[in-house]
């Protein structure tokens, strides 16, 4: 995975940033106020970045609303434990 020189992991477009970020909430669970909540274009590098300033992201704020992030926890949970077997 390439880095940019702010040491920030580089995805090469907007799309593959919003996943990241949304994986992100679903690997992690990350308290209310904490962990990424953006994407944005750096303006070095033009690779888009995950942030933990501004506005949160619509998508994400909308599968956190309806529940959808916890669900995939869950399952992510699941899939962990079925994996050890």
């Amino acid at each position: 995975m390439q880095t940019c020189r702010s040491g920030k992991r580089c995805f090469i477009n907007f799309e593959l940033a919003e996943e990241a970020l949304i994986g992100a909430h679903v690997a992690y669970n990350y308290g209310k106020g904490s962990g990424p909540v953006g994407v944005y274009q750096c303006g070095e590098c033009g690779h888009y970045h995950l942030t933990s300033q501004g506005i949160v992201n619509k998508r994400l704020e909308q599968l956190i609303k309806n529940g959808d992030i916890q669900k995939q926890r869950e399952a992510h949970q699941w899939e962990g434990k079925w994996k050890k077997r």
